[in-house]
């Protein structure tokens, strides 16, 4: 296994987005969705957006519009303003990521997945380390984009990171990237700059000769995302390391 991968990294399922249930009242990405994933002794996944003035805010999406009363993108707004959002009608507001590090305090693996718009902007990967450097616990991150991992791999050599990727490209957002790097998404032809410590697959792409390699000649395990039923679950324990899970508790 990679030096960088520790067994932590795969010892629990992985609750994305931590243990939200949003008719329950405990929406995504939100501290009581971080809660919930404890209680069930679950790893967490979060996400991490890029607020105007250069904080880590705790959200998935580009804009507010899916979970908030607001419309405006994440990017526009400063963290405080982001912060006093309540998340999808709940009492919930959205965490920066200092406050969510410090909910879970260590409790359970915690894997951050660094959103990107592949401009080559470094400004949250950055603060990112910096939040997880002052952080006492075990934690990882990840990217689809192999830009910010090559850059974890500067500017944090020793915290474990990932890429996430999936073999089809039917995501809409894929006809903005370059050809070139369309092409290296899939097939790992970043691996010489970003040296992953883990993969994080779709669940529906696998098995594939990228996460085969990984596993078996590289030593590097393999989560899969996101496993929503019992087929995936099965699946996933064929072709993956770890599941990255919704919808139902393992």
């Amino acid at each position: 296994m990679s030096p960088n991968a520790p067994a932590w990294l795969t010892a629990r399922p992985i609750a994305h987005r931590g243990l939200h249930d949003r008719a329950g009242g405990v929406p995504e990405n939100t501290l009581a969705a971080a809660d919930a994933a404890i209680a069930g002794r679950y790893a967490i996944e979060c996400d991490v957006q890029l607020s105007a003035d250069g904080e880590a805010m705790v959200f998935h999406d580009e804009t507010l519009g899916r979970l908030t009363t607001a419309a405006d993108a994440v990017g526009a707004c400063s963290a405080e303003a982001l912060s006093a959002l309540t998340v999808a009608g709940s009492a919930e507001r959205i965490p920066v990521l200092p406050e969510f590090l410090a909910r879970i305090g260590g409790r359970t693996p915690l894997v951050i997945e660094v959103k990107s718009r592949y401009t080559g902007d470094l400004r949250l990967v950055r603060r990112v380390v910096e939040c997880v450097a002052a952080y006492d616990g075990p934690v990882a991150v990840k990217s689809f984009d192999p830009g910010l991992v090559a850059a974890l791999r500067t500017l944090a050599p020793t915290l474990p990171r990932g890429i996430v990727a999936e073999t089809r490209q039917d995501d809409p957002a894929y006809a903005a990237l370059s050809p070139s790097l369309r092409r290296s998404l899939p097939d790992l032809l970043h691996f010489d700059e970003t040296r992953p410590d883990f993969l994080s697959w779709r669940v529906d792409d696998l098995p594939c000769a990228a996460t085969l390699l990984c596993r078996l000649l590289g030593q590097r395990p393999v989560m899969t995302w996101t496993v929503r039923n019992a087929d995936q679950r099965r699946h996933a324990e064929a072709h993956a390391d770890q599941m990255v899970f919704e919808g139902f508790c393992p």
